[in-house]
C-alpha cells in the first residue's frame, strides 16, 4: 500500500511510540472472545458425558440457565470504559503504580457492594480499605512527586496526575461492571468463561463498528486528543514492526490465558490464593521494570527513585495490609468481623464463606 512507509513505524512516514490505547482495547476484546471457545468446550464435554449417562452432578451444583445475551451488553460496555481509561492512564505512569493503583478497586467495589447490594462490611472490611487508601495515597505521591515523570519518561507532573486520575476512574468503573454482574448475571448462573466471551464478542462489535470509527475522526491534538486513536495507523505499526505485531499476538494470548486460568484459580481454590497471587504480580511487575531498566537496557523499565522510591514500597506494603485484612486472610484482635481467626478452636476455616467480600468475585479479567 502507497499509505504504508515500511522504512518508519507508521503510516505518516515517521517515527512514533505505539500509543493506541483504544486499540489494545480490541485487542483485549478477541483475548476474552476466546475463552467462548472453552466455553464451547466444556459445554460439549458436559453434553457427552450426560448422553452416556456418566455425568455425575456435583453437591450443590446447579444447572447453568439459559439467558438472553443482551444482558452482557451493559458489562461490555463498563469493561470498555474501564480498560481505556487504565490503558491511557498507563502512557502517562510507569507500569509498577499503575499496577499498585488498581488496588483501589477494593475501596470502590466495598462501597458499592454496600449500596447497591445491600451487603453488610464489618469494621475489619472499612479498616482495611482505609489502608488501601493510604497506600493509594502514598503511590500517587511517590510517582507525582518523583523525578521518574520528568528525566526518563518526558511526562510532566501535570501528565502524571492525570494518569493517576484516569486510573482511579477506571476501578471506579470496573468495580460497577463486578456489581451489574453480579445483579444481572450471576444470579442465573452463567459460567464465568461464558460471561468472559461473551463480553469479548459484543466488546469487538462495539470497537469495530462504533468506538474506534469515532477515535478515528477526533482531532489529534486539544483538550479530546486522548480520545484520538488512529488504528490504521496502528496497524501499520505492526506490520512494519515485527515486534509490536509480537507483542500484540502474546498480548492477545495472555489475556485469554490470564482470564481462564484466573477462573480456574476462582473456581478450585480460595480468597487466600487468589488475593497473594494478585500481590505477586504487582511486586513481580515492579521487579521485572527494575530489572529491565539496570540490567538490559536504560532506555525501557523503571529507575528506582532514591528520594521517593520507598515512599512507593510503603505505599505497596499499606495496599498489601489492605488488602489482606479486607479479604479476612489477617485479623485485627480487638477489631470486630465476620468468623473467628486461624487458632480459635476451629480446625478448619473456608476462605470463601457465606457473607464474604473477595475482591475479585466470580471473573477474572484483565484491565
Amino acid at each position: 500500500s502507497s499509505g504504508i512507509n515500511a522504512e518508519y513505524g507508521g503510516k505518516y512516514g515517521e517515527e512514533h511510540k505505539f500509543n493506541h490505547p483504544w486499540f489494545q482495547t480490541l485487542l483485549m476484546f478477541y483475548g476474552e472472545a476466546l475463552c467462548l471457545f472453552v466455553y464451547e468446550w466444556q459445554r460439549r464435554k458436559r453434553k457427552t458425558s450426560s448422553d452416556g449417562n456418566t455425568a455425575i452432578q456435583e453437591e450443590g451444583e446447579e444447572e447453568p440457565e439459559r439467558v438472553l445475551t443482551g444482558i452482557f451488553v451493559l458489562p461490555t460496555c463498563c469493561d470498555l470504559i474501564g480498560t481505556t481509561l487504565s490503558g491511557i492512564g498507563l502512557l502517562y505512569v510507569p507500569a509498577s503504580v499503575w499496577q499498585m493503583l488498581r488496588g483501589a478497586i477494593i475501596v470502590f467495589a466495598g462501597i458499592l457492594s454496600v449500596i447497591f447490594l445491600k451487603r453488610r462490611l464489618y469494621p475489619t472490611h472499612w479498616i482495611g480499605m482505609a489502608f488501601v487508601m493510604v497506600g493509594l495515597a502514598m503511590v500517587g505521591l511517590s510517582s507525582v512527586l518523583g523525578s521518574n515523570a520528568s528525566q526518563d519518561s518526558g511526562v510532566t507532573h501535570a501528565e502524571m496526575l492525570l494518569g493517576i486520575i484516569l486510573i482511579l476512574l477506571a476501578q471506579l468503573v470496573s468495580a460497577s461492571q463486578m456489581v451489574v454482574e453480579e445483579i444481572f448475571i450471576k444470579k442465573h448462573n452463567v459460567p464465568p468463561v461464558q460471561v468472559v466471551g461473551m463480553e469479548g464478542c459484543f466488546g469487538v462489535i462495539f470497537m469495530s463498528l462504533i468506538v474506534l470509527p469515532i477515535c478515528y475522526f477526533m482531532p489529534s491534538t486539544g483538550n479530546l486528543s486522548s480520545m484520538h486513536d488512529d488504528s490504521i495507523d496502528a496497524i501499520a505499526q505492526m506490520y512494519n514492526r515485527w515486534p509490536i505485531l509480537l507483542f500484540g499476538a502474546l498480548y492477545l494470548l495472555s489475556i485469554a490465558f490470564y482470564n481462564f486460568f484466573g477462573l480456574s484459580v476462582t473456581k478450585s481454590l480460595t480468597a487466600v490464593h487468589r488475593t497473594l497471587i494478585d500481590a505477586c504480580r504487582t511486586i513481580l511487575v515492579w521487579i521485572i521494570d527494575l530489572f529491565i531498566h539496570y540490567a538490559i537496557t536504560t532506555d525501557y523499565g523503571e529507575n528506582f527513585d532514591m528520594t521517593y522510591g520507598f515512599l512507593q514500597l510503603g505505599g505497596f506494603a499499606m495496599l498489601l495490609l489492605g488488602t489482606l485484612l479486607y479479604n479476612e486472610i489477617i485479623y485485627i484482635a480487638c477489631i470486630a468481623s465476620p468468623r473467628p481467626p486461624l487458632g480459635s478452636g476451629y480446625t478448619e476455616i473456608s476462605a470463601d464463606f457465606e457473607g464474604s467480600q473477595p475482591v475479585l468475585d466470580g471473573s477474572l479479567r484483565f484491565g
